[in-house]
């Protein structure tokens, strides 16, 4: 069970993990497998940042479930592919009952695919430009503990990814939508302490080779 003191919910096999997984299946392996670890390839971020705006207004969970169908409806969420999606592309997408049927957050996605292709011509990759933007210590708290976690929601670097993003003609990349992003992907380590994932992903943060450095 969750506990209110540290925010751990221990699963069938007495580990330990942060509690948002709630023990389902499928979002326990996403939880250990997934979240937190460093990623540099351009498509998963430009399919994490992209399905982060889906999320908005619904729970990750439910974006998870229909990931499969956002990668088969979105070419694989191959940014050159989706920048050539025209408007019967849009129609399309809106009459798939498989994916979230928002007309603004599938032009976002069309649009954003425009940006990406942009930011690479710019800074040679996604992941050179968002490493670039990786907080450093003194802007990290020394521990991510449970109260911690829940009143994060934005923090000053995911701020300026957004405003520099929404500079750039991105949309749907708030702060908040920003910080999960970077939460997801490596860019922080949001583990709580105690959850058996977070040295590992510790681990992996210190032996990752940083795009563009």
């Amino acid at each position: 069970m969750e506990t209110e003191k540290t925010g751990l919910v221990r699963g069938a096999d007495g580990a330990a993990r942060c509690f948002w997984h709630g023990n389902q299946d499928d979002y326990r392996h996403y939880h250990d497998h997934e979240w937190g670890r460093p990623v540099s390839d351009d498509i998963r971020l430009f399919e994490k940042i992209c399905l982060e705006g889906f999320q908005s207004g619904l729970s990750w969970l439910t974006i998870l479930r229909k990931r499969e169908n956002f990668r088969a409806a979105f070419a694989g969420f191959d940014f050159d592919r989706v920048a050539r999606f025209l408007p019967e592309d849009v129609e399309r997408l809106m009459a798939d009952k498989g994916i979230v049927r928002h007309r603004g957050k599938i032009v976002s996605t069309i649009s954003n695919a425009n940006r990406a292709l942009e930011l690479r011509c710019e800074f040679g990759s996604l992941a050179a430009y968002f490493w670039a933007h990786e907080p450093g210590p003194s802007e990290r708290p020394a521990v991510i503990d449970y109260p911690t976690l829940i009143t994060l929601g934005k923090t000053d670097a995911s701020t300026r990814i957004s405003k520099d993003l929404k500079k750039r003609g991105w949309t749907f990349v708030g702060p908040t939508t920003v910080y999960a992003f970077m939460q997801a992907m490596g860019l922080v380590n949001d583990h709580i302490e105690g959850c058996v994932c977070r040295q590992a992903v510790e681990l992996e943060r210190r032996q990752f080779r940083r795009p563009g450095k």
